[in-house]
């Protein structure tokens, strides 16, 4: 880093802020799961302005910035990357507590707050950001990647929960935008703060936002079942859709790989199955109000599985009104992790396709890459499935052509046959820039590297929507 940018990100800063020592920026070039990169340095400015000041010397300097949240992605858009003139803008510092509204049901938070630190702030007015994820994001990530988590189902993406935010934009001269209010209703023009929704950083440095809260469940019942297979799965989501609309707030499946492997290697967990592992299983969660009470939903729920399981469809049924079931879902990753490498695939479908697509893409994989074991998990109510593939110990050495050859069948798959989405929920990232280019079609990418030249006419972050990473595919 030069002298003149050095001084010029103290000057916006404060000397405490800028890490440039190869110590210190090694906690910044990496996100735990084997990419990391080398930053030029590290700035850490605690508010709009400070943004508006780094960016500006950074413009001048011809110095590229790479907005970091709390990577927990898994795209890879947080990290410097290997090029020699990338500053990381940490957000960590943009963590004021978050001003709850409760009777406008909203809540006005910075980019660098935790998920877990707004829902706290919120808990006392029985309110929540109903965003449930296995991960800790930041806000600002969250809204780069647009994440929907497990129960999107009942509440939404971050996009339909999403009233206002406050925007750092990249150009010589940059501006600190206001886009949208704290209504719930507001239809005053085009809705610009859409456009950086989903944006992986590419479009400015969301700083502050306004998000929609809801009444935290006083009632729920969760269940886990055991199927006879696959195919059962949706028409049970369409039997349960039909007996409780919108009570039903999640609805995730479970392959019997992953289901194994969480229960396998992580022994913190209780086995509702007392190991007899199902052909498939789902994740059923309903709640509600203080209007209905818990042994209400119990005995509906039941009446309505009964049929199902006089047929043998419902092989077996567990209820839980605490959390034991569900930390055998948000245990499935680490199950995974400790079982093998993994290739992610994060794709959404059709609903009606999902157990279709697993079966027909699943021997597509085993001819192509022998080596990989699905352990396929997700979230079936709204199409979403992580169709990870597990390299066991026992493979041998780990082939990155290989793994490159599964995830390039899977991709091909859902979008030219099935006309899915081969990034259901963590964005694009330099991890899948390449099938950006490959996979979307030409118009399109020219409308979104238009937007963004004209939102970011200096480039932030590593996602470029009108000259995307180029490379060869298996």
């Amino acid at each position: 880093m030069n002298d003149a940018l050095a001084r010029a990100l103290r000057d916006a800063v404060g000397p405490a802020h800028l890490l440039t020592d190869p110590g210190d920026l090694a906690g910044y070039a990496s996100d735990g799961r084997g990419v990391t990169g080398q930053p030029l340095g590290v700035v850490r400015p605690a508010s709009a302005q400070e943004i508006a000041a780094v960016l500006r010397a950074a413009h001048a300097a011809g110095v590229r910035v790479v907005p970091q949240g709390a990577r927990t992605g898994l795209v890879a858009a947080g990290i410097p990357g290997a090029e020699a003139d990338l500053l990381v803008l940490n957000l960590d510092r943009l963590a004021r507590a978050p001003a709850i509204d409760p009777v406008n049901r909203t809540a006005e938070v910075d980019a660098g707050v935790r998920l877990s630190a707004l829902n706290a702030a919120a808990l006392p007015h029985s309110l929540s950001f109903p965003i449930d994820l296995g991960a800790d994001p930041s806000i600002g990530g969250m809204i780069a990647a647009n994440t929907g988590g497990a129960r999107l189902l009942r509440y939404g993406d971050v996009r339909r929960n999403l009233l206002a935010l406050e925007v750092v934009t990249s150009e010589a001269e940059p501006r600190v935008l206001q886009l949208g209010a704290p209504l719930w209703k507001n239809n005053t023009g085009i809705d610009l703060k859409q456009l950086l929704v989903g944006s992986s950083g590419a479009l400015g440095v969301v700083t502050r936002a306004t998000l929609a809260l809801s009444p935290l469940a006083s009632t729920r019942v969760t269940a886990m079942l055991a199927l006879d297979r696959d195919e059962t799965a949706v028409d049970l989501l369409l039997a349960l859709e039909a007996s409780f609309g919108t009570l039903l707030t999640a609805f995730e499946g479970i392959s019997a790989p992953a289901l194994d492997a969480a229960l396998t290697h992580v022994p913190r967990l209780r086995d509702p199955f007392a190991g007899k592992r199902p052909a498939y299983a789902v994740l059923v969660e309903l709640s509600a109000g203080a209007a209905f009470d818990v042994e209400w939903l119990e005995e509906r729920l039941g009446d309505t599985l009964a049929p199902w399981m006089e047929r043998g469809a419902v092989v077996d049924a567990m209820l839980d009104r605490r959390d034991d079931l569900w930390a055998i879902r948000h245990a499935v990753p680490e199950g995974l992790r400790a079982s093998g490498k993994v290739v992610a695939c994060d794709i959404a479908l059709r609903r009606g396709d999902v157990m279709r697509f697993r079966r027909d893409v699943a021997a597509r994989v085993e001819a192509v890459a022998p080596q990989l074991r699905l352990h396929d998990f997700g979230h079936i109510g709204d199409g979403g499935l992580h169709f990870n593939l597990v390299w066991p110990p026992e493979a041998g050495p780990f082939d990155p052509a290989v793994a490159e050859a599964a995830r390039a069948t899977v991709f091909r798959a859902v979008v030219g046959e099935y006309g899915g989405s081969f990034s259901a929920e963590h964005g694009i990232g330099p991890s899948n820039a390449a099938w950006y280019t490959e996979l979307v079609p030409e118009p399109v990418r020219s409308l979104s590297g238009a937007v963004q030249r004209l939102l970011a006419p200096v480039p932030v972050g590593r996602v470029d929507f009108h000259d995307p990473v180029q490379g060869d595919r298996a």
